[in-house]
């Protein structure tokens, strides 16, 4: 399966919990819609606690939040991510004030996974629409392959932490089980 995520907006090289769940539920939305789309809206059962097949639920509680993890360990999936970074730095410029891309692109894989217990932010709570809340990510670690393509975003009066993102996923089948046949 393959899709775009967007982002734009502030992406600090050094960020804390409220900026990556601040990601995090940016991207919800975006994944929360593709989940009422072909081909995952046929996937529902996945995070329905009443469907027979248990081992195949992908819903992960932490910390008062119900995370729906599309590329997860029990769906056998694993994601590939070329990433188009614009900010507003010259070209060649990947370490200056706002940070080096290396850091900047850790804070992004943050903001797309579950995150750890004890990693939100203090007081944290769902929203009434983040049941479940959606993540691209079990874990970062499920990612194989990223490709990254940093340039100039050309626009007058915006931070050096501004950045305009654009994530090509794509899911991959590791191994295809009869639940999951249109995932990968």
């Amino acid at each position: 399966m393959q899709f775009t995520l967007y982002y734009r907006g502030p992406l600090k090289s050094k960020a804390g919990s409220e900026e990556k769940h601040s990601l995090r539920k940016h991207f919800h939305g975006q994944l929360k819609e593709l989940w009422n789309q072909l081909p995952l809206v046929k996937f529902h059962k996945l995070i329905d606690s009443q469907y027979e097949d248990q081992s195949l639920y992908i819903i992960k509680s932490i910390d008062g939040f119900n995370f729906a993890p599309l590329v997860s360990e029990k769906l056998s999936l694993i994601a590939e991510l070329d990433i188009t970074l614009l900010r507003p730095e010259p070209p060649g410029s990947i370490i200056l004030k706002s940070g080096d891309i290396d850091n900047r692109l850790k804070t992004l894989l943050d903001g797309l996974k579950v995150p750890n217990p004890g990693a939100l932010p203090p007081g944290a709570q769902p929203a009434s629409d983040e049941h479940p809340f959606f993540c691209l990510l079990e874990d970062d670690s499920l990612i194989t392959r990223i490709g990254v393509t940093a340039d100039r975003l050309l626009e007058a009066d915006i931070s050096q932490n501004d950045a305009v993102i654009q994530i090509h996923v794509t899911t991959k089948h590791v191994e295809v089980y009869a639940g999951t046949v249109g995932l990968g």
